[in-house]
């Protein structure tokens, strides 16, 4: 799949999260007005958060896809883990927030519930919309994971692309979230206490928290620089011995600049001991030859000094 095609199924996936974050946002404030159920207030502070995540995550994919410049050589990719990371922090403080206070203030302050029936027909349709939207991530996911033969959640948690792994986990919370708020809505209905009402509230905001914490760690690791992992660097070193020229490879670090791009850097042993001049034009072309492989925004290399061990493939 090319670089272009998995750009727009990551379009997609945040479009389609966004429409579906609008509707229930609206749908769970309007029952939240009329049930007065905290969870249900939970639920759309929690929506609330994801509609602004998602629009966060556009802007991440706009900006980070604008092409390299005189003063931006390897390209703006890191610029996606900036929106990304303020997508994570709006979740936390926002969603995670708003529901664990609200929460607490429901125990110290319990008030009675209403109109469960809307409170229920709400979460039912709000969890249908939700789970459109994470089946349309969950697949991007899996089809990526299985490309790179890793499992479907070592994939999600190490995939350079923050979008498909932010709408997975918000959508994934989502759910669980709508399941969570439907079982203190039932609770407090049955008892008539709203103390289950308000435990849930704190329990989505829990979740909301976890969530974003592990957004935010994976968004800070990708900004400061990632390596790729070793199989992949292992196959760079495998490639780099299969063009012309190069006899032996010692140095080599490949890391991410964006969603899918990766710059590299090694040092090469030429064949034939070429004069300076030669040995200059030949690391050259040979980081021409790596740039114009799709998904390598560029290369940097030097000669290898002659007791470097070599690397193996």
């Amino acid at each position: 799949m090319t670089d272009r095609t998995s750009h727009q199924e990551s379009a997609l996936t945040v479009v389609l999260a966004l429409a579906a974050n609008a509707l229930v946002a609206l749908a769970k404030t309007v029952a939240a007005v009329l049930t007065g159920a905290a969870s249900m207030l939970a639920e759309a502070a929690h929506s609330w958060a994801d509609t602004g995540n998602e629009v966060f995550l556009l802007v991440a994919q706009r900006r980070g896809s604008r092409p390299a410049d005189r003063s931006h050589p390897a390209g703006y990719g890191r610029e996606i883990y900036i929106w990304s990371l303020f997508a994570a922090i709006g979740l936390f403080a926002v969603g995670a927030g708003v529901s664990i206070t609200h929460g607490i203030q429901e125990l110290v302050h319990p008030a009675p519930a209403e109109n469960f029936a809307v409170a229920y027909l709400v979460l039912g349709i709000a969890f249908v919309l939700e789970g459109i939207s994470f089946l349309q991530a969950w697949r991007q996911a899996r089809s990526a994971a299985a490309r790179r033969d890793r499992d479907l959640w070592e994939h999600i948690l190490s995939t350079s692309d923050p979008t498909v792994r932010a709408v997975f986990f918000e959508d994934a919370a989502a759910l669980i979230g709508i399941l969570i708020a439907a079982a203190g809505i039932g609770a407090h209905q049955l008892t008539g206490s709203s103390a289950p009402d308000a435990i849930g509230s704190i329990l989505v905001g829990v979740l909301l928290a976890v969530v974003a914490l592990v957004l935010i760690d994976r968004n800070r690791r990708f900004l400061v620089g990632e390596a790729a992992d070793p199989e992949l660097q292992r196959a760079a070193v495998r490639a780099l011995l299969a063009l012309p020229g190069v006899a032996r490879v010692t140095q080599i670090r490949l890391e991410y600049v964006g969603a899918g791009r990766l710059f590299l850097t090694g040092a090469v042993d030429l064949t034939g001991n070429p004069a300076e001049d030669q040995a200059s034009h030949a690391l050259a072309e040979l980081e021409r030859e790596i740039a114009r492989v799709p998904g390598m925004i560029g290369a940097v290399l030097s000669l290898s000094e002659p007791e470097e061990p070599a690397l193996t493939g």
